[in-house]
């Protein structure tokens, strides 16, 4: 009877091409990834290696300087949970400010390392549209409402 694997490199190896995602690195990603492959974030659903990279280019097209800090790893069997930081700038609104997205990624990974499904966890009202004009205020004043 053959051991399990441990992920705990690919585990390493998947955080490492996140935090280093550059433009040009984007058709690198196809290695980590089954072709058949589920991504699925507050926005997106998509299966396959091409849609997934294509998700990742958008990011690059839509913000200026995007890049990810992986803060934790939590690695259970071919379960993989990266806790993470997506620094970038607004292409479009307040351009100057940084603006920082923290989530999860909870990555099923398969016996050779690779991603079979990577569902992304944040939250998109708080993280994202409260930073918007207009619409940031609308939901801050929904928060306010909920929570009263």
């Amino acid at each position: 009877m053959s051991e399990a694997p441990d992920h705990r490199a690919a585990a390493e190896q998947i955080a490492r091409r996140f935090e280093t995602l550059t433009p040009q690195s984007l058709p690198q990603l196809g290695a980590l990834y089954t072709e058949g492959a589920r991504f699925k974030d507050p926005f997106n659903e998509v299966f396959g290696t091409a849609a997934i990279i294509h998700i990742f280019a958008h990011m690059f097209e839509s913000l200026h300087e995007p890049r990810f800090v992986i803060t934790q790893r939590i690695v259970d069997g071919a379960q993989l949970f990266l806790v993470w930081e997506m620094h970038f700038r607004f292409k479009r609104f307040d351009t100057a400010s940084p603006q920082v997205i923290r989530g999860g990624s909870h990555l099923t990974l398969t016996p050779d390392g690779r991603i079979s499904d990577h569902r992304d966890y944040w939250d998109a009202a708080e993280e994202l549209y409260e930073k918007l004009p207009v619409v940031g205020g609308l939901m801050r004043w929904l928060k306010r409402r909920a929570v009263t």
